[in-house]
Formats: C-alpha cells, sequence, structure tokens
C-alpha cells in the first residue's frame, strides 16, 4: 500500500470528534492510537481491542503523524 492509500485511510471532519484527525469510519483518533503506541500497547493488542481497524489503520496514523510533523521547527525549552 502506497502512503496515498495509506493517507486516504484518515479523515479530518469538523463534525466527527470536534475536527481530530480519525481513522475513516471510526470515532478513534489519530492521538489515540499514537498515545497507546506511545505508553507500550502493541499493535496486535490494539487490533484486538479495536475489531474494526487494520494494521494499515495503524501504519496509516504513523504517517499521518509523521507527515504532521514533517515542516515543523522545535527549540529547546531551556538552554542546559
Amino acid at each position: 500500500m502506497n502512503e496515498t492509500q495509506l493517507l486516504e485511510r484518515i479523515s479530518v471532519n469538523p463534525k466527527v470528534m470536534v475536527g481530530k484527525a480519525v481513522i475513516k469510519g471510526t470515532r478513534l483518533t489519530v492521538e489515540y492510537i499514537l498515545n497507546l503506541l506511545a505508553h507500550g500497547s502493541t499493535s496486535e493488542e490494539i487490533l484486538q481491542e479495536y475489531k474494526g481497524i487494520t494494521q494499515e489503520d495503524i501504519q496509516a496514523c504513523l504517517l499521518f503523524a509523521t507527515r504532521s510533523l514533517q515542516n515543523t521547527d522545535f527549540m529547546p525549552l531551556s538552554l542546559e
């Protein structure tokens, strides 16, 4: 599956989850899936818990986040 096909799995609609990016056809936000992964959940655990999504949906969340941060510059909060 190419990047365009993956990104088509993500939807942004102001009427769904206050406009947050979600896996298309669900109310699962990209942010929520990334948070699960960041806190140690595996893809397999997420797929078992949320039967309506696929491995490609999880990949799409990761790609969406990567693309969202692609042109973002970060400044250090403090000088050490």
